[in-house]
Parts: C-alpha cells; structure tokens; sequence
C-alpha cells in the first residue's frame, strides 16, 4: 500500500500527502513530503465524507458520493472512496493540477481496493 502512496504523490503536480483512512476516522497508511499529522487529516476528513454521504444518499437522493474536493486558503484535498469502508486522501499545495489528482486518485484506489 505504501508504495501506491508513495508513487501517488510523485505523479500528482503540488501533491505532498496520500493516505488510506477508514470511515472510522483511523489511519490506515500514509505517505508524506512534509512534517504533518496524518492522523489529523484522515480524522477531519473522514467526518466530512461522512456527512457528505448522508446528505447525498438521505436528504437529497442521490446516491453516494464518488469523490469530494475541498479547496481551503493553506490546504486542498481530493478524497476517493475506496470501497464502503475506506477512502484515499491526497493532500495538495495552491499549484496542484485537480486533473491529475483525480486521475490517478482513482487508478490507485482501484489498485488498493483488492489489498483492503
């Protein structure tokens, strides 16, 4: 699993940090360029996908989220869900390239998927 997380950062312009997260809030793995709480991340954003889920799926019907971006003034994140279970985060600076954040997001949580 590292080793996707790994070449996950690398391939993505402006990424510094990929990591597998449970729904649960717990982290799985994770691969980072920088000094930064992994743990932290997938704790916040694993509430987040949640809520985002229910309001797709209860209040407004429309099935379940495929990724969610969220873009702040410091931090961006690209999260794709892996299974039911799981989902893969990847951090990203202000130069990152979305396109390719989503595309290879969703090419290595399909690698992971048979390894969770």
């Amino acid at each position: 699993m590292l080793a996707h997380l790994t070449q996950l950062v690398k391939d993505v312009d402006g990424a510094w940090a990929a990591a597998i997260g449970g729904l649960d809030g717990l982290l799985i793995e994770g691969h980072a360029i920088t000094d930064t709480d992994l743990n932290l991340l997938i704790a916040e954003h694993a509430g987040l996908l949640q809520a985002s889920a229910n309001a797709y799926t209860q209040t407004l019907n429309a099935g379940q989220p495929r990724e969610l971006y969220l873009r702040g003034e410091r931090l961006s994140v690209y999260l794709q869900p892996i299974r039911t279970d799981y989902f893969l985060l990847l951090a990203l600076d202000a130069r990152s390239n979305l396109g390719q954040a989503r595309l290879y997001s969703r090419e290595a949580a399909r690698k992971l998927e048979g390894t969770l």
